[in-house]
């Protein structure tokens, strides 16, 4: 009986997402093209909020989104001295709840980020 519980918590522990295995957290991955010398955090913002954003910013970093999120990559400490509004979720190296959004823009060079002063202002509208 022993035996049995083990073989089925280790086939369960097997079955596992990556994900799953860390509480329901996932790390942004970054095109392969792209240098993230800076480090890399990411700022999430609703969905809802999302184009309006991207057509507002002066320039586009990588974004990924989901159902619930849009997830802007910024340089590392881009939290320092600043108090981002309630409605945003900042995650520190891009380690982000819930699944993997999937990348919906890349910016035509090579550095992954948004400015995070202008995306700061206009999350804050």
């Amino acid at each position: 009986m022993l035996k049995n519980a083990l073989a089925k918590l280790r086939a369960a522990h097997r079955a596992r997402t990556p994900e799953q295995a860390r509480g329901g957290r996932a790390r942004l991955i970054l095109p392969a093209t792209m240098s993230a010398s800076l480090g890399c955090d990411a700022v999430g913002v609703p969905a809802r909020h999302g184009f309006r954003l991207m057509s507002h910013l002066p320039r586009t970093g990588c974004v990924f989104a989901d159902a619930d999120r849009w997830w802007w990559i910024v340089p590392a400490g881009s939290d320092l001295d600043l108090d981002w509004p309630e409605q945003v979720t900042y995650a520190h190296d891009a380690d982000i709840p819930g699944g993997r959004p999937r990348l919906i823009h890349s910016p035509d060079g090579l550095t992954p980020y948004t400015p995070p002063i202008p995306l700061f202002l206009m999350v804050c509208q």
